[in-house]
């Protein structure tokens, strides 16, 4: 069995799942690798998404942990199955990993939502908007490590699910870099609102009921509700979140913010009115 150096987030979503079905089934390690026929390493191992695992083992393992939730294992088999070798893996050893994890999750999502409190989306974002973003952060970047950056950005961007962001007024009064820059931004989410895959919501200032929905995230939605990943952004990177309870604490977080915001079309005349005082 030849250990894997670096899991990607979807092996290592799929190894998390898999021991949540044994942990629910009141099983250890040791069980279940008799159930399966293995060494307790080798569950360890599996459950580490250290090794990878067969569709026909996952099935097996459902069955021994009395999964009974068939749409739930397909797709589990389907992670397992995966072979895809993304556009992304062209920047592993180049980007730190959350920047492909992100990435990946994005590629399999059925829908993506963001809420945006100081910045516009990175997927709504122009390249001068994104370099001056980039050029802020510390430890300054070098050009080299910032271009890359902003090029794993835009092809991030490609994209073509569902897509909502919900934007409060202060991320698009927030001047990034200049007065051109922030014009150029604004007539971009105006382009972009137009889509048919991509809504755009904007929480103005004066809006009522705020306080308690302001929250920062991503939330990913995956073949099925239990395969959802919500995306928060950390000091040093990423933090992805998938237990079904604080699944649900940011589904309602998400709902609570939608609530609070104006409907697509009074969010472009609300973009238009900023664009006009620039």
């Amino acid at each position: 069995m030849v250990k894997r150096r670096e899991p990607t987030a979807r092996q290592i979503r799929l190894a998390t799942e898999l021991r949540r079905l044994r942990e629910a089934a009141g099983l250890n390690s040791r069980q279940a690798a008799a159930l399966l026929g293995v060494s307790p390493a080798q569950i360890t191992h599996i459950e580490s998404a250290l090794a990878g695992v067969s569709e026909q083992r996952v099935r097996r393992l459902a069955s021994h942990y009395a999964c009974t939730d068939e749409e739930f294992i397909d797709a589990l088999a389907a992670m397992a199955t995966d072979r895809t070798c993304g556009w992304w893996e062209k920047y592993r050893g180049l980007l730190p990993t959350p920047f492909l994890d992100l990435s990946e999750l994005e590629h399999h999502a059925r829908f993506l939502r963001h809420v945006a409190i100081l910045y516009v989306p990175g997927l709504l974002q122009t390249e001068d908007y994104s370099r001056a973003v980039f050029s802020s952060r510390l430890p300054e970047l070098t050009d080299d490590e910032a271009e890359l950056r902003i090029q794993h950005r835009k092809a991030r961007q490609e994209f073509t699910i569902p897509y909502q962001a919900v934007i409060h007024e202060a991320a698009l009064r927030i001047r990034v870099s200049d007065r051109a820059a922030a014009r150029a931004q604004l007539a971009r989410l105006l382009e972009l609102s137009e889509a048919d895959h991509i809504t755009v919501r904007v929480i103005p200032f004066d809006l009522d009921g705020f306080a308690t929905a302001s929250s920062t995230m991503t939330y990913v939605d995956g073949p099925l509700p239990k395969l959802d990943t919500v995306v928060r952004d950390a000091p040093h990177g990423s933090i992805l979140i998938d237990s079904e309870a604080q699944l649900n604490v940011y589904r309602t977080r998400f709902r609570k913010v939608e609530a609070v915001s104006l409907e697509p079309e009074p969010s472009r005349d609300f973009i238009h009115k900023l664009a006009k005082e620039l």
